[in-house]
């Protein structure tokens, strides 16, 4: 009989260990992942260095490269359509793949929503202000913090490794929305009065993201049924003179020049103008596109060669 309440009590212990063991981790030290690829994607980008402007860029159109599913990345900066997206969400990493000029292609891991407290990454800025191998970062901190549904999302705080020279720059992820920065620029440090800071992030037209210190407001472009209406307009660039030549700019209330890694030559405010003789300078043999927007922040691109 003692024998039997012995062999009992050390069941009822086991049972006991693998159940505490079993549901602990689950409780304590995981979390359900948050996507950031899910549904359409849509980004604020206010820079306030003359005067605050947001852009929006987002995500449009679905295409597969090497046998693999990207998304289109649009708007803002990436209107040529040649940034492409990616989402390993059993491995919590967000891919970007980049097409050169000459069709090329070659993708960079921008995110890595597994790592833990202490972990680092090399970072990889391709086509931003930042510097492109940006070197590695250490994740100091993992914060959870409510987001505009009220619901906690965790918030990576990092900064460069000790033996970094690339970048000087600390750095903020957010879990299902990215960098604070520009998409593109995992290691880019949100300067609202500098290149920019992200102010919102929609979720299939929901505001997910808020940052509204330099703005009123924002709404999503996915409310507006005019978003796949693009204004038109033509140019033709005289090398010799340096001068661009624009015709039907009426629409237009800015027009930002770029070159084919979107980098900002010239950001140029249009007022009632059917044509515009623009100078430039002498560019560089290269392509670069014009990225026009209208009142109703719509963008159209034209795109051009200098010899």
């Amino acid at each position: 009989m003692s024998c039997f309440r012995h062999v009992t009590w050390q069941r009822i212990v086991l049972i006991a260990l693998l159940f505490v063991g079993f549901f602990r981790p689950i409780n304590a030290y995981s979390q359900q992942y948050e996507p950031l690829l899910n549904g359409f994607n849509e980004w604020h980008f206010t820079n306030c260095y003359f005067g605050c402007l947001t852009d929006t860029y987002f995500t449009n159109g679905d295409t597969i490269v090497n046998d693999t599913f990207y998304k289109v990345l649009d708007g803002f900066h990436y209107i040529s359509r040649s940034f492409l997206l990616r989402e390993d969400q059993s491995a919590r990493r967000v891919f970007l793949r980049k097409t050169e000029v000459d069709g090329t292609s070659q993708e960079y891991l921008l995110y890595d929503f597994s790592m833990s407290v202490g972990d680092s990454i090399e970072m990889s800025n391709p086509i931003t202000p930042f510097p492109q191998n940006a070197g590695y970062f250490i994740v100091d901190s993992i914060i959870s913090r409510p987001l505009v549904n009220g619901n906690e999302y965790r918030h990576f705080y990092m900064s460069p490794s000790p033996s970094n020279q690339n970048s000087n720059n600390t750095c903020v992820w957010i879990e299902g929305v990215g960098s604070l920065s520009l998409i593109n620029a995992p290691s880019g440090f949100p300067d609202i009065n500098q290149v920019g800071a992200l102010s919102c992030f929609f979720k299939n037209g929901i505001p997910f993201y808020t940052n509204l210190d330099s703005i009123s407001s924002c709404a999503p472009l996915l409310a507006q049924p005019e978003l796949s209406i693009k204004p038109k307009f033509m140019g033709v660039y005289n090398k010799s003179l340096g001068v661009l030549s624009l015709k039907n700019v009426q629409d237009m209330t800015r027009l930002l020049l770029t070159d084919f890694r979107g980098r900002v030559i010239e950001n140029r405010a249009i007022n009632n103008l059917q044509s515009l003789d623009w100078a430039l300078g002498a560019l560089s043999s290269g392509l670069y596109f014009v990225n026009g927007r209208n009142k109703d922040g719509q963008w159209a691109a034209l795109k051009f060669m200098s010899p």
